[in-house]
């Protein structure tokens, strides 16, 4: 039979019977700061100049790309959206050209001779945001934890 006397205790909530105030303005800063570290990263990816391969990150022709890396933090301030936009010196949003690729028209070759290497006309490149995310991943989960930790405050 059960004892009807139980008595369990998690240690570390101490105080939760209290109020407690959460401040957002620092969860905000916090997600401002880590956005800025994954766009300084997708940046520094895709300054190379020179050619890029399929599966490469894109290289820098006019650097249009890496000005249209832009951060935006939701009205609530727990998501940070790291993406490119399409700025005024572009004609088309070409990232989308870039991450997805081109396919090329049925049946049509540069060369009549040729064979035709790929259904592709412009290969898929990789993805820089996410690769720079997965690069400052650590730093990233240091500074939110440390701002979760100092938002809240139990009177």
């Amino acid at each position: 039979m059960s004892d009807p006397a139980f008595y369990l205790h998690l240690s570390g909530y101490e105080g939760f019977d209290k109020s407690i105030d959460f401040d957002r303005k620092l969860i905000r800063r916090a997600m401002r700061a880590a956005g800025r570290l994954v766009q300084r990263g997708a940046r520094k990816h895709v300054a190379r100049s020179g050619g890029s391969k399929p599966g490469e990150f894109p290289a820098r022709r006019k650097g249009l790309l890496s000005k249209s890396i832009g951060v935006k933090v939701s009205r609530s301030g727990f998501l940070v959206r790291i993406a490119p936009t399409k700025i005024p010196g572009m004609k088309s949003f070409y990232p989308a050209y870039l991450g997805y690729g081109v396919k090329r028209k049925p049946g049509a070759r540069r060369d009549k001779r040729s064979a035709g290497s790929s259904a592709m006309r412009i290969d898929p490149r990789g993805n820089y945001v996410i690769a720079a995310l997965d690069e400052n991943a650590a730093q990233i989960k240091v500074l939110l934890s440390a701002a979760f930790e100092s938002s809240l405050r139990i009177k």
